[in-house]
């Protein structure tokens, strides 16, 4: 048994010392095929349903949870040109009363109905509206991907396995004399971070940034985000064919107009993906737990 076992361990060791001593990939022609795919995951999702947990803590000033709650809920790909429908099924553990869930329904039903009607009566407006708005999501998105390449220097530092996939792993580091366009670029100058890239399929599989100065942001009010906030997000690949996201953690703090400093972390877990077609479409409920 014992030689077993050490023969097994001496062939892992062997494999992971062979995937390190593989050169590196062109840092160069890497980032390009990396840059083509980094499209929104709103857009990657929009052909799905899933479950979602959600997990929103306020924190003392150690970093400790005070308190939390949960939310599950179903997510469904919204009417064209909205964002999704959530149907939230249960928080902190009880479920959403039957009554709230039919008026829920009776509500979502209502809206799509409308849509119908609106489709009906004059189609082409509907389109040519729907099209301005994937249009100008689609421009927003390109310029917030070319200020990535434009506010980071990218280093490329090693290969690594992230839940069972060999990646590329790669330092971001702002520029200090990054010239951004978007607002999204301006937010970006404030963070630095690290970044997993699948090296067979160039997808984003892991994300961490952190805040390394206070960052302005505008959530109704002015608030300001406090150095040293944080951000990690993973994707998984689904089905063996499409990367989707699988989790984000956060942990933040920040003053919101003239309130006190708020302390927030969190998480939030994607889970059961289910592709929507206009037959799921049809039954409200569709994602269920295995």
């Amino acid at each position: 048994m014992l030689l077993r076992v050490a023969a097994a361990l001496a062939c892992l060791l062997a494999t992971s010392s062979a995937a390190q001593m593989r050169p590196l990939p062109d840092p160069g022609p890497f980032l390009e095929q990396v840059k083509k795919r980094l499209q929104p995951d709103e857009e990657r999702q929009s052909g799905y349903m899933y479950m979602q947990t959600r997990r929103d803590q306020k924190l003392d000033k150690t970093g400790r949870s005070t308190s939390e709650s949960v939310t599950v809920a179903e997510s469904y790909p919204g009417l064209p040109g909205e964002g999704r429908w959530e149907r939230e099924i249960s928080r902190d553990g009880q479920p959403v009363p039957a009554r709230e869930l039919e008026k829920m329904d009776a509500d979502r039903r209502k809206h799509a109905e409308e849509y119908a009607r609106k489709l009906a009566s004059n189609p082409a407006q509907v389109r040519t509206n729907e099209a301005t708005i994937r249009e100008k999501r689609r421009r927003e998105a390109a310029g917030s991907v070319d200020d990535v390449y434009r506010v980071f220097d990218i280093r490329m530092t090693g290969r690594e396995t992230v839940d069972g996939h060999d990646t590329i792993a790669f330092t971001l580091t702002p520029r200090p004399d990054a010239k951004a366009r978007t607002r999204t670029g301006n937010i970006m100058r404030n963070f630095s971070g690290r970044a997993w890239i699948s090296e067979s399929d160039y997808e984003l599989v892991r994300l961490e940034v952190e805040a390394i100065d206070t960052v302005s942001i505008g959530f109704g009010l002015l608030a300001r985000l406090h150095k040293g906030s944080r951000l990690e997000f993973q994707r998984r690949k689904i089905n063996n064919e499409v990367w989707l996201p699988a989790s984000a953690k956060y942990s933040l703090s920040a003053r919101v107009g003239l309130l006190a400093v708020l302390r927030r972390g969190g998480s939030v877990e994607f889970s059961n993906y289910k592709k929507f077609s206009v037959d799921t479409s049809t039954v409200i409920g569709g994602p269920k737990k295995p």
